[in-house]
This record gives C-alpha cells, structure tokens and sequence, in this order.
C-alpha cells in the first residue's frame, strides 16, 4: 500500500502557541529540555504529512467524516484538520483545556 504524502500547513494560532509552550518550558525548565521538547513536537507535527491516519478522531469536535483528528505530546495536543490536499495544524493546546476550548479549534481558518 503506497502511503499518500499531503503537504502540513501550520495555521497561525498553532504557532502562536508553539512559541508559548516554548517560552513557557524556558520559564519552567531548562533551556535544553525546553529545546528538546519543542523539537521533537515539530518533528511530530511534521511527520503529520504521511502519519496523519495513525492518529485518533478527536473526540471533543465529532463530525461525519472523523476529519478532526488530534496528536498527543507530553501533555499537549495537536488539533488538526485533514483535507483532501494538505493537512491544517489548527491548535497545540494543553489536555488540561475545557473542552469547549479544544471545540474552538474547528472555527480556526487557514
């Protein structure tokens, strides 16, 4: 079976937090583990290009189609959106949210 590769774009909300989650590591951790932490996110948000099946449908937005799937990283989630051509990163938010909150992420637009 050939694995289909779809290009991963990134909305801007998703790398807004990106930034804080890194900027909150710094604040928390180390600078290194707070390096780490968001390298190995990227990757996994990368990776999302020909991985983004292996996820699950993200139980706080249902729809029809399971098009709204979610990564989990430490504590954080990716929310993110699969349309025929590309992958959308809505939000990382953290799993802690309300999930009315984590619902917010399927009126994000890129």
């Amino acid at each position: 079976m050939e694995i289909e590769i779809r290009e991963v774009v990134i909305s801007d909300l998703a790398i807004e937090s990106l930034e804080n989650i890194y900027s909150y590591g710094l604040e928390t951790f180390s600078f290194s583990s707070a390096t780490v932490f968001i390298e190995e996110l990227y990757s996994r948000i990368n990776s999302l290009s020909s991985d983004y099946h292996l996820h699950p449908i993200c139980r706080f937005i249902p729809s029809k189609t399971g098009m709204y799937r979610n990564l989990a990283h430490g504590k954080y989630l990716v929310i993110y959106r699969v349309r025929a051509e590309r992958i959308e990163v809505l939000n990382i938010i953290h799993s802690s949210r309300s999930p009315s909150k984590i619902r917010a992420a399927r009126k994000i637009k890129i």
